[in-house]
Parts: C-alpha cells; structure tokens; sequence
C-alpha cells in the first residue's frame, strides 16, 4: 500500500471519528487531513506554510533567494509565494521580494506576514530583512506589496531561524541551530526576551536528529511546542518550559530529505505541515493533526 492509499484510508478513518469526543493529549500517529501538491518548481527551497481564515486560503512560501537590485535599482528578492485553496488547488504565485523564512497569520493585526533570511543579520546587513506584511486584495491574492512591520534584529540569533509565532503574547519562539535552544524574541526588542531549551534527551533524539531551524508554536496548553525529528518520522511535543510531552509518527512510508532538516516546514490552521519531496513533479505538503 502506497503513500496516498493510506493516506486515504487515515482521511474516511478520521471523517467516521469526527463526531467522537475529543480527548486532550499528542496523538500517537499524526492524523494527515490536508494534501498540497505544489504546482512549480520552488525558486530555491520550500519554506512555510500560513493559512489565512479570512480567506480559507493557504499560503506557501519559497526561500533561498537574496534580495537583489531590479531594472530600477530596488532590492528584491525573486523567491515567490504560492496561494492554494483549503483543498489543495493552486490559485495563484506572486513575488513579493522577500527571501521567506517562516510565514503565519497575525490574528492581532489581520494580515499575512513573513520573517525574512538573515533577520538577525549574522551575514551582515541584507535588503528586504526583517518581519513584513504581504498585502492581499479583497479574494485573499496577493498584489506582490509588502510593509516592512520591523527591520533586522540580533535578538533572533541564527539567520536561518524559522520562528513560531505565539499571537496571544505577541512573542516569536527563535530556534537556533544544532540543538534544543530556542529564543524567545519581541520584534522591536534588541535582546531575547526569554530562552528556553527543548529536552531533545527525554524525547530519545540527538541534534542531528531534529529540524534545525524551525520549532512550531502551537498554542495548544501544555503542547505548546512542536518539532519534527527527521531521523525518526516523527513530531516531538513540548509544553513551553521546553519539558517532552510525546511524539506522534508520521506514515513510515513518507521520506523525509535534507529539506526538512533545513526548511519544508510549518504550522498551520491547527495543522503541523511537511514538504513530501518524491511525490509529484515538485513535493507536496502534508498538513498533520498531532493533538
């Protein structure tokens, strides 16, 4: 049985469960319930996911491209965002400009916005480097606008950081490389402010283990940390003080690439998402139930 056949089958699994009382605590195995076949090529690499209510839209982002000087010397970057319906269907790319690292809804200010490369400018200052809004119209398109929220800032530590976004305390969780390490970082505040360590040791994993970069905020109580371990098919689940709370597996059958160790990854409308590389022309994202 491939991939997508048990995929199917988890689907009718989950839709005869739906009326079932819901039971607080990570679920063992990760319930897949949302399929996005990628319809290009992604500029240089896969990077997040955002889902935008308002909408019912999905947005994926690519990253991997600096910003450059145009025809008419502004500095852009041609890395693009793909927009796909709740179901999976491609509607729309643009070129916002951004080297996209994490992407997310802000339910505080109702607007779609993405943590660029290089935030932290551990590479040096970089154009097109911060946080920043990217303007939808009136169907949730993207018209390829953008507005700086704020400019680069050391308090996010490594430049590849994939930030998890905790809206209710307006706080990024900043994931620095190799390890448990996470920084708890306020967007105009030059220094963290907090840190926590994630016990890789007490979920049985190591570094080499686990995604580098990205750490998903899931806002669940006591579950509010997320984490996929590559090396094992799983997602590791903490509570905030960085304490193990369980794992739930992925399909043994998925095979995760270097990828998901660097980006192809995100969190979304209550869905933990992974870049699927061998399946389809360009990779699919797999949204998971975990909790």
């Amino acid at each position: 049985m491939n991939f997508r056949q048990r995929l199917s089958i988890t689907l009718a699994v989950f839709a005869l469960a739906a009326g079932a009382p819901a039971h607080a605590g990570v679920l063992p195995e990760a319930v897949a319930e949302v399929r996005i076949p990628l319809a290009a090529k992604p500029t240089t690499r896969p990077m997040g996911v955002a889902y935008v209510p308002d909408y019912s839209l999905y947005y994926v982002a690519d990253g991997g491209l600096g910003a450059v000087p145009d025809g008419i010397g502004i500095p852009v970057s041609r890395s693009e965002v793909h927009v796909y319906s709740a179901d999976g269907r491609h509607i729309q790319s643009a070129r916002p400009g951004l080297d996209n690292r994490a992407i997310y809804f802000n339910p505080n200010t109702r607007r779609l916005e993405s943590v660029t490369y290089n935030i932290s400018s551990g590479a040096g200052f970089m154009p097109n480097s911060g946080i920043f809004a990217l303007e939808l119209d009136a169907q949730g398109r993207l018209t390829g606008k953008t507005d700086e929220i704020a400019g680069h800032n050391p308090a996010f530590g490594d430049l590849s950081t994939m930030p998890g976004y905790d809206a209710a305390a307006d706080v990024y969780y900043a994931k620095q490389r190799r390890g448990g390490r996470v920084l708890l970082v306020k967007a105009r505040e030059r220094e963290p402010v907090g840190e926590i360590t994630l016990d890789l040791q007490a979920a049985g994993a190591v570094p080499d283990d686990v995604s580098d970069f990205f750490v998903a905020w899931t806002g669940i109580a006591g579950q509010e940390l997320a984490l996929l371990d590559v090396t094992r098919k799983a997602v590791l689940v903490f509570d905030r003080s960085g304490r193990f709370v369980g794992r739930s597996a992925l399909p043994a059958s998925m095979r995760l690439r270097a990828n998901n160790h660097y980006s192809g990854l995100g969190y979304a409308n209550g869905l933990f998402f992974v870049y699927h590389e061998p399946e389809g022309e360009f990779g699919t994202y797999y949204g998971f139930r975990i909790a």
